[in-house]
């Protein structure tokens, strides 16, 4: 198994050591020929304008949607989720956006990056425990369509935005508003390698 953590800007560095604790051979993808032998790709935080211009300037979109065309896993944390999504309110006119998840996503739906903030929110999916998010200019999913399903939401403490959805799921796609790569957690990253193992089989 081999997973690439696109590494334009952001904090793609952590997921690679993430990765590397699981014993996963992980590399960074800066064109798109570093796409071809990957099984999955993890798109990480940062700043989703800037992620986005670099990825038209080295014709990275197309290939990675392609990727999801294929049936290999993507994983977007926080502004990689915003450029997974088909629409990104608020945002920048004309920002690219990989557009493959039926999702309708808010930029720093929290407010300045003074406003970030962390809790334990449920996430049924990776059992009982809580997972301790890290929210950071976080981003808020709006809408999900009816293919998507949702893996958490915010509780009462969420900042005034109870109930709002964070992490969701649309078949090989992954997306999560927060950081799993800021924390000593491992069960998302866990939970993505088993989608691309589940990938693997069924090939």
């Amino acid at each position: 198994m081999k997973i690439g953590v696109l590494a334009l800007q952001g904090d793609f560095a952590e997921h690679l050591t993430m990765l590397r604790r699981l014993d996963v051979a992980a590399t960074p993808v800066r064109l798109p020929a570093q796409l071809a032998d990957l099984d999955g790709l993890i798109i990480p935080g940062g700043e989703s304008t800037t992620i986005g211009k670099l990825m038209a300037a080295y014709d990275l979109i197309a290939p990675i949607r392609q990727m999801v065309a294929d049936g290999r896993a993507v994983w977007g944390t926080c502004a990689g989720m915003i450029l997974l999504a088909r629409e990104a309110m608020d945002g920048i006119p004309g920002q690219p956006l990989i557009g493959v998840m039926d999702i309708v996503v808010r930029r720093n739906a929290f407010g300045r990056q003074v406003d970030s903030f962390e809790l334990d929110i449920s996430v049924p999916a990776l059992g009982e425990a809580p997972f301790h998010a890290v929210f950071i200019r976080a981003p808020l999913i709006q809408q999900a369509g009816v293919g998507v399903q949702v893996l958490a939401r915010l509780p009462a403490s969420g900042g005034g935005a109870e109930g709002r959805i964070v992490a969701v799921r649309q078949g090989n796609l992954l997306a999560t508003a927060f950081h799993p790569e800021l924390t000593d957690d491992l069960r998302f990253h866990q939970y993505f390698l088993g989608m691309v193992a589940g990938r693997q089989v069924g090939k």
